[in-house]
C-alpha cells in the first residue's frame, strides 16, 4: 500500500512539473515573439507579446522575467510618449525585481529607474527625474554605465539652474572612453559653465563636442550641439543662433524626432519673424500629430492591457474548468491502478478459464457438425442406395435443407498450413462465366503476422459473402480487394447486383452476425451501397491490436 501512494505522489509530481515547465516554455515564446517585433519596429505587436510573457511568468512564479517583461514594456510606452503610462509599468516591475543581490536584477533595476527618470524629466518635473536618476546610480555595474548616469544627472541639474552642482558631475562624467558620451559630457560641461559665468568662452569644447558628434555621425547628439550652440548666440548673434536653430530642425526632420523639431521651430519663429506664419503652422502640426500620437500610443497600450488582461481572466476560467477536470482524470487514474492489481491477481485464472470455454464450445460443435451433416448425409446416402430412382429434385431439396440447418453452426478450424492457396481456391470458385469474381492484391504475403483465429473468421465471412452473393444479388461482377500497411489490413468487397433494401435502416441476423464475427477479432466493417448500383463491404483489422 505504501508503494502504492508512493507511486501517485511521483505521479503528481510530475505533472506538476510537466505542467510548470510548459507555462515557462509559453512565457519564454511570447517573450522571443515580443523581441523580434521590437527589432522590427512593431510597437504594439511587441508590447502585446510582452504581456502576454508577463501573464506566463507570473503563473510560473518568476519574479525575475516578470520584471523583465514589465521593465521592457514600460520602455516601449516611455518611447511612444506614453510618459506616464511607462512610469506605471517601471513602478509596477520594481515589485518583482526584489532580489537586489542578483546581477541581473541589479542591471534591470538600473534600466528600470533610468526610464523613469526620463518619463519625468519629459513631463517637466525635474524632481522627480534627479531622483530616479540617483537610484539609478545605486545599480549600475560598470564605469560608462556610470558615466552616462553622471552626464543624465547633470543635464537635470542644468534645467534646474543648478550649474555648480552640474558641473561636479560633469567632470566625472567627462573621463567616459566612450567618445558619443565624452561628447555629451563636454557640450554640457560647455553649457552649465557658460550659464553660470557670462564671460565664460564654451565655443572651444562645443566645437570639440561637434567635431566628435560629426565624425560618429551621431544625429542626436548633433541635433543637441546646434540648440546648445543656438542658445549661446542668441543674445550674441541672431544670424549665427538662427543658422544653429535650422541645422537643428534639418537634423531633425532627418530623423524625425518631433521634440527636436518643435524645439527649432520655436527658435526660428522667434528668430525670424518674417516668416512667421510659415513657421508657426508647421509648428502647430508637428505639436498637433505629436499629441494625437501620444494619446493614440496611450489608449493603444490600455487597451493591450485590458484584452490581455481579458484573455487571462478567460484562460483562468478555463484553468479551473481543467482543473476540475484533471481531478476527474486523477480519480479515474487511481481507480484504474488499484483495478490493475485486482486484474493481474484474476488474469491468469481468466485465461485458463477462458481456453476451457473455447475447448468446450468446439467439442459442442464439432457434436452439432456430426449430428447435422454427418448423420444428414448417411440419411441421404442411405436413401439414395435404398430408392434408385429417387426423384432428383427430392434430393436437391433434402441437400439444400441439411445446408440451412448447418448454417447455424460453427465451421471447424482451419491450419494455417496453405491457407493462402486455400482461401484463394475458395474465391474462386464461386466465379462462373455468369458471375466473375475478381480476386486483386491477393500478394503471396498477405496473411503474414494474421493470427489464424483471425484468418479463419475472415475465410468463413468472406464466404457468406460468396454464398448471399449467389442466392441474393444477381450480380454479374464482384471484385474482392486485399490490402495491408504497417497497422491496418483491408479486405474490400464490392459487387453490382441489386443490393440490399433499404440498408441504413435494415439491420437483419445475417449483418448483425457478420458484425458481431468482425467485433470478436477486433476490426470493423462497413455496409454501403454502392452509387453504380449493387453493394460494398469494407473490413478493417488493427494488425498490432490484441485481437490480432
Amino acid at each position: 500500500m505504501k508503494s502504492f501512494f508512493a507511486a501517485i505522489l511521483i505521479i503528481i509530481f510530475f505533472i506538476s512539473c510537466n505542467k510548470n515547465k510548459t507555462i515557462s516554455e509559453a512565457g519564454e515564446l511570447n517573450y522571443q515573439k515580443a523581441k523580434k517585433f521590437r527589432e522590427l519596429n512593431k510597437t504594439d505587436s511587441a508590447f502585446y507579446y510582452y504581456n502576454i510573457a508577463k501573464n506566463y511568468y507570473i503563473k510560473n512564479r518568476d519574479s525575475l522575467e516578470t520584471g523583465k517583461s514589465l521593465v521592457n514594456m514600460a520602455l516601449l510606452q516611455t518611447k511612444s510618449g506614453d510618459y506616464l503610462g511607462g512610469i506605471e509599468s517601471s513602478l509596477e516591475a520594481n515589485k518583482y525585481l526584489r532580489k537586489v543581490k542578483d546581477s541581473t536584477t541589479r542591471s534591470t533595476l538600473a534600466t528600470n529607474y533610468n526610464n523613469i527618470a526620463i518619463s519625468f524629466n519629459f513631463l517637466k518635473n525635474p524632481e522627480k527625474s534627479f531622483e530616479f536618476y540617483s537610484k539609478t546610480l545605486e545599480y549600475v555595474d560598470n564605469d560608462e554605465s556610470r558615466y552616462l548616469c553622471y552626464n543624465n544627472i547633470a543635464d537635470v541639474l542644468i534645467t534646474q539652474k543648478k550649474f555648480r552642482l552640474a558641473e561636479r558631475f560633469l567632470q566625472k562624467a567627462i573621463l567616459s572612453k566612450d567618445s558619443i558620451n565624452q561628447a555629451k559630457a563636454l557640450n554640457n560641461l560647455a553649457k552649465a559653465k557658460y550659464l553660470d559665468n557670462k564671460t565664460y568662452n564654451p565655443l572651444p569644447q562645443l566645437h570639440e563636442s561637434l567635431k566628435i558628434r560629426i565624425h560618429k555621425d551621431d544625429l542626436e547628439g548633433l541635433n543637441s550641439s546646434y540648440e546648445t550652440f543656438s542658445e549661446y548666440f542668441n543674445k550674441k548673434n541672431r544670424d549665427s543662433a538662427l543658422f544653429y536653430a535650422k541645422k537643428m530642425l534639418e537634423i531633425a526632420d532627418r530623423i524625425k524626432i518631433p521634440n527636436d523639431q518643435l524645439i527649432a521651430l520655436k527658435k526660428i519663429i522667434e528668430l525670424e519673424p518674417q516668416n512667421y506664419l510659415s513657421n508657426f503652422r508647421r509648428y502647430t502640426s508637428i505639436n498637433s500629430d505629436l499629441q494625437i500620437n501620444r494619446n493614440k500610443a496611450r489608449n493603444q497600450f490600455a487597451l493591450i492591457r485590458f484584452d490581455v488582461e481579458k484573455l487571462k481572466a478567460d484562460n483562468a476560467e478555463k484553468d479551473f474548468e481543467g482543473l476540475q477536470k484533471n481531478v476527474g482524470i486523477a480519480a479515474l487514474v487511481l481507480t484504474l491502478i488499484g483495478g490493475v492489481f485486482y486484474y493481474k491477481k484474476r488474469k491468469k485464472r481468466l485465461q485458463q478459464e477462458k481456453q476451457l470455454e473455447v475447448k468446450n464450445t468446439e467439442l459442442k460443435y464439432s457434436k452439432k457438425v456430426h449430428d447435422v451433416v454427418a448423420n444428414g448425409l448417411y440419411h441421404l446416402m442411405i436413401d439414395i442406395d435404398n430408392n434408385p430412382d429417387i426423384n432428383k429434385v427430392k434430393i436437391l431439396n433434402d441437400m439444400e435443407k441439411m445446408y440451412e440447418e448447418s448454417r447455424d453452426i460453427s465451421h471447424d478450424k482451419l491450419t494455417e498450413i496453405d491457407f493462402h492457396e486455400r482461401f484463394g481456391k475458395m474465391i474462386n470458385s464461386y466465379s462462373t462465366a455468369e458471375q466473375k469474381v475478381i480476386l486483386t492484391k491477393y500478394a503471396e504475403n498477405i496473411w503474414e503476422n494474421i493470427p489464424q483465429n483471425t484468418q479463419s473468421e475472415l475465410f468463413y465471412v468472406v464466404r457468406e459473402f460468396l454464398v448471399n452473393m449467389k442466392k441474393h444479388s444477381e450480380a454479374k461482377m464482384v471484385v474482392l480487394k486485399f490490402e495491408k500497411d504497417d497497422n491496418i489490413f483491408y479486405i474490400t468487397y464490392t459487387d453490382n447486383g441489386k443490393g440490399i433494401k433499404n440498408l441504413a435502416t435494415q439491420r437483419g441476423s445475417g449483418i448483425r452476425n457478420t458484425e458481431n464475427r468482425i467485433d470478436t477479432i477486433g476490426g470493423d466493417i462497413i455496409f454501403e451501397e454502392n452509387p453504380n448500383g449493387g453493394l460494398i463491404i469494407k473490413i478493417t483489422i488493427p494488425i498490432h491490436s490484441k485481437y490480432v
